[in-house]
This record gives structure tokens, sequence and C-alpha cells, in this order.
């Protein structure tokens, strides 16, 4: 899916941006940025589009992302409800690799900078004491002005380089597509329709329509820009929300196949292991293991 340049705003006197944000809900586009983003979701649940990996978030989870690699969060379907009282809560620290002088990548001290920058590039979920200091180290970013503010960024990417309690996004680097506005429009029609969408079929005549192509040249259009089917991509978000409702175990398994959009057992059950590689039971037994 092709991305959308963001240009992100950062106020003159500052070398990097911070934001705190509350709101109703993430609803940014499908997008790429030249800086760095360290995103904390504070509260919040859905699925969020990395690269090429489509996964769940929740509250307390911490990314950092590289230069120029797409992204976007989209909420659960409970927070587009017109009655919904529901709110995210993110901090987000936005800065270029350079933000702090081109000298500095160049410093022997910091020869653990520049292997930060390559790690980013395929996204960096961070947990354990890394995160809870970062955490920390973000909220205390928020107030802080002049030196203090530098020294706090210098702390966070100190922490970044050093952490060992992390996993890795995309399987590879992502291959990035330019895109033009046409491009743009279309695709996030693609992306919200289908999120809106996926529990009910979705013939390819009726997405193609969506994209304002035939069947045949969005096929291959979604083919070249995603790397994968559209049906491999619809799945993909079906399993998503299933691994989600699996955790939350409030329903039995064979409800959860019909409310991802699955319309048999079987099925649901050779998909799920073909994207997670794990039997939806041993799934729930592996969440909570961890937990």
């Amino acid at each position: 899916m092709k991305p959308l340049f963001h240009k992100v705003p950062v106020k003159l006197q500052s070398s990097f941006s911070i934001r705190h944000d509350i709101r109703p809900r993430f609803d940014t586009i499908w997008h790429y940025h030249p800086e760095l983003e360290l995103h904390l979701t504070i509260r919040g649940e859905g699925v969020r589009f990395i690269g090429d990996n489509i996964s769940n978030f929740s509250s307390g989870e911490l990314i950092l992302l590289g230069e120029n690699l797409p992204h976007t969060w989209r909420c659960k379907d409970e927070y587009f409800a017109a009655d919904s009282n529901l709110e995210v809560e993110a901090i987000v620290i936005h800065f270029l690799p350079d933000c702090l002088g081109k000298d500095i990548l160049h410093l022997p001290e910091a020869y653990l900078i520049p292997k930060l920058l390559e790690k980013a590039k395929q996204g960096m979920v961070i947990h354990g004491e890394s995160k809870d200091k970062l955490r920390e180290l973000m909220f205390s970013a928020i107030d802080a002005s002049g030196l203090d503010k530098i020294i706090i960024l210098l702390s966070i990417l100190k922490t970044l380089a050093e952490a060992e309690d992390y996993k890795s996004i995309v399987t590879g680097q992502h291959t990035l597509n330019k895109s033009t506005e046409t491009d743009t429009i279309r695709l996030n029609k693609v992306y919200n329709y289908t999120l809106t969408h996926y529990k009910k079929e979705i013939s390819l005549e009726e997405i193609s329509e969506i994209s304002n192509l035939s069947i045949t040249s969005f096929c291959r259009y979604f083919k070249l820009m995603t790397k994968k089917t559209y049906y491999d991509f619809l799945i993909e978000i079906r399993i998503s929300h299933a691994c989600r409702a699996l955790i939350e175990d409030k329903l039995p398994t064979e409800v959860i196949c019909f409310d991802c959009g699955f319309n048999n057992v079987s099925n649901f059950y050779r998909h799920f292991k073909k994207v997670t590689g794990l039997t939806p039971l041993d799934y729930k037994r592996q969440y909570l293991q961890k937990i």
C-alpha cells in the first residue's frame, strides 16, 4: 500500500518534536516521514500497520520507527461508535537522525547511535526495563525546555541504543514506494473500507469498484504496492482481530471465527496457523504464559 509523505511539524526553536495527545481515536492515514518516531500508547487498542506487518496494539506499547518506514494506527470499531466515550492517549517524539548535528554520529563515543538507526529501519517494539525507563524519560520530555530537553533526548537515544529487550517488527527492510495524491486517496479508501467491513465477504468486484480500477488492474496494483494479494491482506486483518478476541477470552473460538469474517471453522484454523504459526489454543496459552 503506497504511503503518503507526512511533514512533521517542528517549532522553529526546537530541534525535535514531542506531542502528548488525548483524543477520541487514532485516525491517521498510511504515511511516512524522514523523522524517526518513538510512539508510546498510554491508552488505546486496535490494529497497527507498519511496513509489511499487521499486528494488534494495546495500552502500554512502545515502538520506535525508523526513517521513512510507512505506518498507521487504527482503533477498534468501538472507538468509532457515535455514542463512544473512549479516548486514546499517546506521547509521540519525532526526530531526524542528525537533529543534534551530523558530527555527533561520527563521535567514537556515539558509535551505538548509527547502529540504532539501522535497527530502527525494521521497527522496534521495546519491552522490559528499557520500556519503563523510556516511558519515564518521555513523560519528563513533555514539559522540558532548553538544555534539559536535549539532555533527555540524549538519554532516550542512549537507552534505545543499549536496549536488548526489543523485537523487530518488519521481516526485512521495507521498500518504500513514493506515492502521488491519487494513489494515496485510492489506497486509503481500500484500507478504510477493508477495516470497516472485514467481518463480511468482500469480493474483488466490490473492492475494485472502491478503488476505481478494473479487477485485473486492482490485483496487479495491490500486489505491486504491498507485496501480497488483497485476500492475503484481508485474512491478516481478520486474524489480527481474532488474536485480540482470543486474548480477551470472552467468546468461544468458534464464535470468534465467524465474528472475524471466516465462513467455516476449519478454514479459520488453517489461516490462523499459517499467519501466526500457532493454533488458536496455543496462541492463547502462549499469551497467558507471558503474563
